[in-house]
């Protein structure tokens, strides 16, 4: 019999009652096969938190990664990737093979449990499956939004990233016929609307919007970690602290992954019913309907001053802790998106001792109603709804996809697949400024301005016909049917 070495890769940490490969100690038991593993007691259940784990870690590593890939956080230190921020991403790149290798990881780990485990444990439940089946959605998810394409099945030709979208959306739909309850069917429906508004299916993720509303108006799906267990979020470490610096503009929303009591590992979201308005009032300024999308912006408001918020100590980042460029660190600053807008306050918080500060962290946001109301134009919105998205989805690993930005197959697949190679070099559009240029800003300490060198929201909105970005604007497709 073959030894299941994939198993041991996601049930290493799973705890010595819910995973009987692991003897005393937690000491992994070369000797167990896969036959043995079949018939053990609780085998499904140890599966599923084995690729839990998994599915943690990649999220954490995703979110660290792709947020310094994109103009929210700059890494103001010598630890993780220094490459990204310029944005250089090569096909050579460690971090690019890890992050595809994740995936390819949660998609078997994801399909074994479903096509073998839960034929050999009677104890299978819905639950288990419907977990199953997310997490192998999310891996095409994160394959079609984060590169330019993969394959779709171990040792497959690689497949281009709609087509990673439209398998994620087959894979929810079947996840649905396993959700017990109305959070449950309001995340899946999410997944699947935001899966069809990265393809530019624009009456397809309203339906799927509209729908997951209709189950929750305010649900919270988040991916945990474990501190005591070593199960680690990634982004927290270097984020809560002086690491990665955020773009001022973003400055009262950091850190999103505090610590407030010894080994706490803070939850990454995947999914909230704030991106179901969002998609909808982007679908509306699609339609020249200017109106209802502003309706719709000010519900989405009203959601996000629901959230609730966390009092935090921060006083040990003073915004520079011997990195490479200090940042604004009182609430004094006034800051101003690029040099031809106005300074605006209250973005930058002051966390000097003897200071706490409050952080919103589900969602927050800068924009306000008066924000909405003077806009008059559909770009003028188009740029509160992708400052919003920025916001709300905040260190959650979401802005580099909404930058247009794709990771390159790595070099490992693309030496053993023939059809890799038009796939080796990354996609960065030609208007993200090279150079460390998105995280650029003049500050003036005796003045306290800051002065952010490129709107990137702004840019985002004036490439609004490219197909990489603003989806809904750069090519709709005719929807297949809800």
């Amino acid at each position: 019999m073959k030894t299941i070495k994939l198993f041991m890769l996601v049930c290493l940490l799973a705890s010595a009652s819910a995973c009987e490969l692991l003897q005393p100690g937690d000491i992994i038991n070369p000797n167990v096969d896969e036959d043995t593993f079949l018939k053990s007691a609780n085998a499904m259940q140890s599966w599923v938190n084995g690729t839990n784990k998994s599915f943690a870690e990649a999220i954490g590593t995703f979110a660290e990664l792709t947020e310094i890939l994109s103009d929210n956080y700059f890494n103001n230190y010598s630890q993780s990737s220094k490459v990204f921020d310029i944005p250089e991403i090569l096909y050579t790149d460690a971090d690019v093979t890890a992050l595809q290798r994740y995936i390819g990881t949660l998609r078997e780990s994801a399909n074994y449990g479903i096509d073998e485990v839960a034929q050999a444990d009677p104890e299978t439940t819905n639950s288990h499956l419907f977990n199953l089946y997310y997490i192998k959605g999310y891996s095409y998810l994160l394959a079609g939004e984060y590169f330019t394409a993969l394959p779709v099945e171990a040792g497959g030709e690689v497949k281009e990233w709609n087509t990673q979208l439209t398998m994620a959306i087959q894979t929810f739909r079947d996840a649905l016929g396993y959700a017990g309850n109305q959070e449950d069917t309001a995340f899946i429906n999410t997944l699947i609307a935001r899966a069809y508004h990265k393809l530019g299916d624009k009456t397809n993720a309203v339906n799927y919007a509209n729908a997951a509303l209709e189950c929750s108006i305010d649900f919270v799906k988040n991916v945990y970690f474990d501190g005591e267990k070593g199960v680690t979020n990634s982004i927290q470490l270097y984020t809560f602290g002086f690491q990665f610096q955020p773009l001022p503009r973003l400055d009262f929303l950091d850190p999103k992954y505090f610590v407030l009591t010894n080994l706490e590992q803070r939850p990454v979201c995947i999914a909230k019913a704030e991106e179901l308005h969002l998609i909808l009032a982007e679908a509306s300024l699609a339609d020249n309907n200017i109106n209802p999308a502003k309706q719709q912006l000010k519900e989405l408001l009203a959601l996000v001053a629901s959230r609730p918020v966390e009092t935090v100590d921060d006083q040990r980042d003073d915004r520079h802790n011997g990195g490479f460029k200090y940042y604004p660190d009182s609430s004094a600053y006034k800051v101003a998106a690029s040099p031809d807008e106005p300074f605006r306050e209250g973005l930058v918080l002051n966390r000097q001792a003897p200071n706490f500060i409050s952080i919103p962290y589900v969602s927050g946001t800068s924009v306000d109603t008066a924000m909405i109301d003077n806009a008059t134009s559909v770009d003028d919105l188009l740029e509160i709804v992708y400052l919003m998205r920025q916001e709300i989805f905040f260190a959650e690993g979401r802005r580099a996809s909404d930058l247009g930005i794709r990771l390159p197959v790595c070099e490992i697949e693309a030496a053993n697949t023939s059809s890799a190679a038009p796939y080796i070099d990354a996609q960065i559009p030609s208007f993200i400024p090279s150079d460390k240029e998105m995280d650029a800003f003049e500050m003036d300490r005796d003045a306290k301005t800051v002065v952010i060198r490129h709107n990137m929201n702004k840019i985002i909105v004036a490439n609004k016909g490219l197909e990489c970005v603003i989806p809904f604007f750069g090519g709709s497709r005719a929807g297949s049917g809800f």
